[in-house]
């Protein structure tokens, strides 16, 4: 199977988990498409040095959790942009109560810690438990009580989200 052949399946296969990842440490549809590009050129410029010692679903995950921490200590450093409550109610009108719903729940999982954020967004894209844990270098033990905790923090950062 030629290069080419080959990313063009590990692309299709993993694209939407990487979006998703990206998106839940941005918020922002724009920056994680931007985010996961430039995990896939990542994937792409270092497939040839990819060594089938782990998944290559964790590997790609590294890159892009990799990428999207470089882009937010560099994002710190700048200047916030104000207008993003105004976007996020301008875009709310336009659509659906479910797609508010899913807003909502990436605008709670966007104020969980980093670690945190990265382990449920691979929970809701349905990671085996045993691949999260070798991403995030814990025991299957501490990931299973670890994501109960988390799932407990985003209930409750929902419900208070919801009032309002």
């Amino acid at each position: 199977m030629s290069k080419e052949a080959l990313f063009k399946d590990i692309f299709q296969a993993n694209s939407k988990k990487i979006y998703h990842l990206c998106y839940g440490y941005t918020g922002d549809d724009d920056t994680a498409n931007d985010l996961m590009q430039e995990t896939f050129m990542k994937v792409w410029q270092n497939l040839d040095k990819f060594r089938n010692q782990a998944l290559i679903s964790t590997w790609i995950y590294r890159i892009a959790v990799n990428t999207c921490l470089s882009y937010l200590r560099v994002e710190k450093r700048q200047p916030k942009d104000e207008l993003t409550d105004n976007i996020i109610e301008n875009k709310g009108e336009e659509v659906s109560e479910k797609n508010e719903q899913v807003a909502s729940l990436y605008k709670c999982i966007s104020l969980l810690e980093e670690n945190e954020r990265i382990i449920i967004t691979m929970v809701l894209d349905e990671v085996p438990y045993a691949e999260i844990a070798t991403i995030s270098g814990i025991s299957e033990g501490n990931l299973r009580v670890k994501i109960h905790r988390i799932k407990q923090k985003l209930t409750e950062l929902y419900n208070r989200n919801e009032r309002f």
